[in-house]
Parts: structure tokens; sequence; C-alpha cells
């Protein structure tokens, strides 16, 4: 299916389908929108709504303005450009996803999940960046965000701003110009297997 140029003013739309391609689309009630579909391409969207792409997989994004909870839950394969998500809990319990060049802002990002990177991203996110496994984030500001890396394996994050606080991360390098607080208070984590790199110290 191919739709252009389309005002959509419905909830649950595009269950189970495939082979989608979705360019200048605007759903202003996009809630539960887009379920278990694969092969999409999005380009030029702007939806409003909860549970947008809950287990699509194969999923291609360009320009998506993005106002909703729990955007992509369960989601594998996801590629996403030049776009802004005003969402918490995006990206939980997924799988191969890469970000660029795009805006997040919301709390708890990408929990339980595997294999996620971000190149030159703007996240703000409480708690955000916990329980993932193989983290890599290049170029990207991370702000009004605390207890950041809780759990998470395999980090490889260059950070261009200072970072509030980080919490408990499994392993992997963690480069920032400057951290408020690193916290490690797991006996069952191992601070020495993590190399935070900061302008004031080396730990």
């Amino acid at each position: 299916m191919t739709m252009d140029h389309v005002m959509i003013e419905d909830t649950k739309t595009f269950r189970h389908a495939g082979d989608l391609k979705l360019s200048h689309l605007t759903m202003s009630d996009a809630k539960e929108t887009l379920w278990w579909c694969h092969d999409v391409q999005l380009d030029h969207v702007t939806a409003t709504g909860d549970y947008f792409g809950k287990n699509c997989e194969n999923v291609v994004v360009n320009d998506l303005q993005l106002s909703g909870n729990y955007a992509f839950d369960g989601g594998r394969n996801i590629e996403v450009h030049n776009s802004t998500f005003q969402t918490h809990d995006a990206f939980w319990n997924c799988e191969n996803v890469t970000v660029y060049d795009s805006t997040l802002i919301g709390e708890y990002l990408a929990w339980n999940s595997k294999n996620i990177t971000f190149i030159n991203c703007w996240i703000e996110s409480e708690q955000g960046l916990c329980y993932v496994d193989h983290l890599t984030m290049k170029n990207c500001a991370l702000v009004n965000t605390n207890l950041a890396f809780e759990y998470c394996s395999e980090i490889d994050a260059e950070i261009t701003t200072t970072i509030d606080s980080v919490k408990n991360p499994v392993n992997g390098r963690i480069k920032a110009p400057a951290i408020g607080e690193v916290i490690f208070d797991d006996p069952a984590i191992q601070a020495s297997q993590t190399q935070i790199q900061t302008r004031r110290q080396s730990a």
C-alpha cells in the first residue's frame, strides 16, 4: 500500500500490514497505529498518539514528528533519520535500532533492548538508556538525564554534554565532558569493567 499527502483522523490504523509506503501523512489521532506491520517506509509523517509502531519490523523512517508515549515498543530492525520524538518509554524491548540526527525527549528511553545506536542525536530522558545490551552513542547530547546506563552492557558512548549521573553500567566505555555523579552500589557490578573518561578525571 502507498499513501501520499493524506490526513488520517482515526485510531488503530494499519494492523498486520506489509510493504507500506506512507509519505506526507498527518495522523491526528494515531493511538495504537502501525501494530505488527513489516517492511514500512515513513517519510515526512506527523503523528500524535500512544503506542505508535508496536511490534513493527523492518522500518525506515525519515522526518517523523511523533508526539505520544511508548513508541515502537517491541520493534525490530528500525532505522530513523531527521526525526523528533516527544515520548517516554520509546524503543522498549527492541532489537536492532539505529537513530540518526534526531531529537528524543521523554523518560526511560530504550529499556530492555538490544543493539541500539544513536548518532548525532539530542536526547533528554530521565533515567534513560538502562538495561540495554550493546549500546552505541556517537556525538550525542545527553541532557536532563540521570541514572543513565544502569545495567547496560557493551557500551560505547561518546557524549558531547555533561551527564547528570551514571549508575551501575556493566561494561564498556563512556566518554563525556563531565559527569555529575558516578554510582556503583551493586556489589555484582565491577566498576573496573567500565572505562569512564571525562575532562576532569578518568576512572
